[in-house]
């Protein structure tokens, strides 16, 4: 039974009507990462075999991002749970194995959680289906879930249950797990009785022992993780729900947060021991940051690589591409995108830094500018090891800085600067003695003059 594969249905054909959006709801981001593709993450950690998403409505976004990764079926119209997945019975022609039933606006199932799903299926008693039951704070809109000793004896939406199955507290999450063989043939007699004239896809469970078979419930331990994800204000409760955990786990692997509240990752945002993290910084995607490094207060990473020991912000940005290598410093209001700042280098203040390679040592004055784009490409600048750039110099790329190189402040430096070169680039300054007080006073007499 242990080697039998495992196929996971995802079902995402809802309009999403409460999202309010002309983005699918499955895309919406928590952590920024389609609450979709963290529930991909998590059941590919199961190897399945197969993947099949119930689509509908606006499918082409969800065919565009996860198009190669899953099959597709579209569910047209839209007639219940039960009717969604028997949609993947096309898709899993010829399947033998274990089926997961999961939820495209449910994205926080953890994958242990699905495993367990799946070794209660293949467990000696072998029931029917297994399916996934939680005990929420308030259970009053959910189906229940009528059990004795983990075998369950009736599943029941709430608006067809008796004031008695209310009274359960053991709600149903609409996660299911059955065998491939069992799981069409009890949906193909499951009916719309009910007070909303759908194709529920509990029934199977009550056919089921209707036919005399075991089914069985498993409880998750924390409700949220099995909460779905209707509108934006469920969105924003999602995201906070994900930052809280994920602040705990950072602390716990020896990160400093000053103010945890105020700081916000990415779903792999990746820091090592020892790293300070001060209020207000955003992770965006892609950011790793090595030990000892400090992240001052209200800075923005995204895409950057932040080496042992560097040092960023306060009010710094950190665009993709960027790297910090260690013992490197970017300063306040310092912006750095597809450029590496080499062992020991520093920019420390109002400094742009694009498409750009800064030797080891190097020191960036306040208001230095690459200017790498000319309008239709952009270009590379090379500075190289303990090269110093003087305040409010523009290097206008393509150009490359020698080693040891000085140039002077206010330079637009157009051509390449030899090793060891000083290069200033100014207008000679014109000087005219007396010419300040003679402005003055013939202003001072005109405006004097147009007030009589």
């Amino acid at each position: 039974m242990s080697d039998r594969p495992i196929a996971a249905i995802i079902l995402a054909a809802g309009k999403g009507t409460r999202m309010k959006s002309s983005l699918h709801k499955v895309l919406h981001q928590v952590a920024g990462r389609p609450m979709i593709e963290h529930l991909l993450a998590s059941v590919e950690t199961l190897g399945p075999q197969k993947l099949v998403t119930i689509v509908g409505e606006s499918r082409e976004q969800l065919e565009e991002r996860l198009g190669g990764r899953v099959d597709f079926a579209v569910q047209e119209p839209q007639l219940g749970t039960g009717h969604a997945v028997q949609q993947a019975q096309k898709a899993l022609a010829g399947f033998e194995g274990d089926v997961l039933v999961l939820y495209g606006d449910v994205p926080f199932v953890k994958a242990g959680t699905m495993q367990t799903m799946i070794d209660r299926l293949r467990a000696v008693d072998s029931p029917a289906a297994v399916v996934l039951g939680f005990e929420p704070d308030d259970p009053l809109r959910y189906g229940r879930v009528i059990a004795q000793q983990g075998r369950i004896l009736k599943m029941v939406e709430y608006k067809d249950a008796s004031e008695d199955e209310r009274a359960c507290t053991l709600c149903n999450s609409g996660l299911l797990a059955a065998r491939s063989e069992d799981l069409f043939a009890l949906l193909d007699r499951v009916r719309n009785e009910n007070a909303q004239g759908e194709y529920y896809l509990p029934d199977i469970v009550n056919i089921a022992i209707a036919d005399g078979h075991n089914c069985a419930v498993v409880s998750c331990d924390n409700a949220d993780e099995v909460a779905g994800i209707n509108s934006r204000a469920e969105l924003a409760a999602a995201e906070a729900q994900w930052q809280a955990l994920r602040r705990e786990e950072v602390m716990a692997e020896g990160v400093t947060l000053r103010a945890p509240d105020t700081v916000f990752f990415s779903y792999d945002t990746d820091l090592a021991s020892d790293v300070v993290v001060e209020p207000n910084v955003v992770f965006g995607p892609g950011v790793s940051v090595a030990s000892g490094a400090t992240i001052r207060a209200f800075s923005h990473l995204e895409g950057a690589t932040v080496g042992e020991g560097a040092e960023v912000g306060p009010y710094a940005r950190l665009r993709p591409g960027a790297v910090l290598e260690k013992g490197s410093k970017v300063g306040n209001f310092v912006e750095i995108k597809k450029a590496t700042l080499g062992e020991g280098a520093k920019a420390n203040h109002l400094t742009y830094l694009g498409d750009a390679t800064v030797g080891a040592g190097a020191n960036i004055g306040a208001g230095t500018i690459t200017c790498n784009y000319d309008g239709y490409f952009k270009h590379q600048t090379t500075i190289g090891p303990r090269a110093f750039i003087g305040s409010n110099s523009a290097l206008i790329a393509p150009v490359s800085i020698g080693a040891d190189a000085i140039v002077a402040a206010g330079s637009a430096v157009t051509r390449d600067v030899a090793d060891g070169e000083l290069r200033m680039v100014r207008a000679d300054q014109l000087v005219k003695p007396g010419w300040a007080d003679r402005f003055h006073d013939t202003m001072k007499r005109k405006k004097a003059e147009k007030k009589k």
